[in-house]
């Protein structure tokens, strides 16, 4: 039983130190690659609230979702 912070920490900043990509993905600093969610909810609360993208961020673009 991780809390849903270490999930999100361990699929995140863990997930890119392990593929050697620490400091650069998983992180949202200067020079790390914005790639990023947002998501209805808080995911702290509740994981299932990232089960519903509002958008997603790829080096710095906004992707558009279908809704559904």
């Amino acid at each position: 039983g991780l809390t849903p912070l270490e999930a999100i920490r361990a699929a995140t900043m863990h997930a890119a130190a392990a593929v050697g990509l620490e400091g650069k993905s998983g992180v949202l600093k200067v020079d790390a690659l914005a790639d990023i969610i947002a998501v209805e909810g808080n995911p702290l609360l509740d994981l299932g609230a990232l089960q519903k993208i509002k958008f997603v961020m790829k080096e710095g673009q906004v992707i558009e979702i279908s809704p559904g």
